[in-house]
């Protein structure tokens, strides 16, 4: 039997994060300042951010080195395991070879602790010791309460009140880890009592947790926000996932046709795909890179490249990126973690240069893939994964043969069995937003006179 796994040794954990920016052949649009349109300062974060992550946005430095004290956490779960799906190609008859960065073998069962435990630490260090944060399905929430909790330092997660509702059991985790986990729209702050206002049975939304928790830190002296997705240097920390597999497909002779991820705010897909781009850029320039988001949030394939907000009430900077409006409403599906109105800029920006290329698909194909995957690997992925595998999948049965295809397990679905427990009992039905709806929702994008 070929081998169905590649395992590197804790000295293989990287010494550094790759910064995408630095090889780029083109400028990134700069996020702006909503009160002036000029591009951003870091005095314009510090209200939020430690001035260290600030810079980290900002760099353009090919390396930022991670430091130890990160690293030596970083050892329990990384590096993570690369492995070949060998029964999943059985079962599928395909002549491609499909490999997984299995990164459900974390602490908390996903990807986001590669950035919680690299944002908790530098808060620590300068001196703040209390964060605050938004989750969707509650993978990111987990993650930053088990970071907060390994610094010492307190946490409140805003979740998304339909998935605070479907998703007991993530609540449960950020409990015994210390953090304290508010159903949002709440009536702790003023843009949660304005929505719950206007629509008392708003069942909430990325940007609107994403609202609740900037507004509580900007108000408060001894709290700073965190962000699990998006933003620059979030990405940047998650490029542990693309480095180590790199190394993984080097030590066995492979080089990616495909590498593939699913995509919400863009933390994974960052990670895995964003060490291939340079590749993608030079020797290997029929490398197909593809981002996988659910039609009922479809922001990279029905949204316009332009600058808005990162959360509903208007409160953070002017991100140039995919967008649905800041004020688009998601369906309430099960793949919580995938319903953000807009998208990483830097991800943005690679899908609108033709580097990256995005589909979509709904729940119902989704979840039909995720059972695939669980009754031939043997591991049941989080909904959000599943979406990567079913177009791992399709990639398979129509790739020639030979293809060597690459994705994200980026997380396990362990705690989302509610989720297949409806999927099994016919519950679920797929759901597209109407075209009029989403563009009655871009009639809100900001007026942005900055020129590139």
């Amino acid at each position: 039997m070929e081998e169905s796994k590649v395992i590197l040794s804790e000295k293989h954990i990287p010494s550094v994060w790759y910064n995408l920016t630095a090889d780029l052949p083109f400028s990134v649009p700069p996020a702006l300042n909503p009160s002036t349109g000029k591009p951003l300062s870091a005095d314009d974060l510090r209200g939020i951010f430690p001035l260290s992550l600030i810079k980290q946005e900002m760099s353009r430095q090919k390396e930022i080195a991670i430091p130890s004290a990160v690293r030596d956490i970083y050892r329990l779960w990384r590096p993570t395991p690369l492995k070949r799906a060998l029964r999943l190609e059985k079962y599928l008859k395909t002549k491609a070879r499909i490999y997984y960065k299995d990164e459900s073998v974390s602490p908390t069962g996903s990807h986001k602790t590669n950035t919680s435990i690299a944002q908790a630490y530098f808060n620590k260090k300068e001196g703040i010791y209390r964060l605050t944060t938004e989750t969707g399905a509650g993978q990111w929430g987990a993650a930053l309460s088990f970071a907060c909790n390994v610094f010492s330092i307190k946490c409140r997660v805003y979740m998304v009140r339909v998935s605070f509702n479907q998703k007991p059991f993530r609540r449960s985790l950020m409990k015994i880890w210390g953090a304290e986990v508010i159903a949002s729209p709440s009536e702790t702050t003023v843009s949660g009592r304005g929505i719950l206002k206007e629509n008392p049975g708003c069942q909430g939304s990325l940007g609107v947790a994403i609202s609740e928790a900037v507004e509580e830190a900007a108000k408060r002296k001894d709290t700073n926000y965190a962000l699990g997705s998006v933003l620059n240097h979030v990405l940047l920390h998650q490029t542990v996932i693309g480095l180590e597999a790199k190394e993984q497909l080097k030590l066995i002779g492979e080089v990616p046709d495909f590498v593939i991820a699913c995509v919400g705010g863009g933390s994974n897909f960052g990670g895995l795909a964003f060490p291939f781009v340079a590749d993608k850029l030079g020797k290997h320039p029929n490398m197909r890179i593809i981002a996988v988001e659910p039609t009922a949030c479809p922001t990279l394939t029905k949204g316009l490249y332009e600058y808005d907000f990162g959360d509903t009430s208007s409160l953070t900077p002017l991100l140039k990126m995919f967008t649905l409006g800041h004020k688009f409403m998601p369906a309430s599906i099960h793949a919580g973690g995938l319903r953000y109105h807009g998208c990483s800029p830097l991800v943005s920006l690679l899908c609108r240069r033709k580097i990256a290329e995005a589909r979509a698909y709904p729940q119902l194909e989704v979840f039909k893939a995720a059972l695939a995957f669980a009754r031939s690997e043997g591991i049941v992925p989080a909904p959000e994964t599943a979406h990567a595998v079913k177009a791992a999948i399709d990639v398979a049965n129509s790739a020639p043969k030979g293809a060597c295809i690459l994705f994200n397990f980026s997380g396990h679905g362990f705690l989302d069995l509610a989720s297949y427990d409806k999927f099994l009992g016919g519950e679920l039905k797929n759901f597209s937003h109407p075209a009029g709806e989403i563009r009655r929702s871009l009639k809100n994008l900001p007026a942005v006179c900055f020129k590139e």
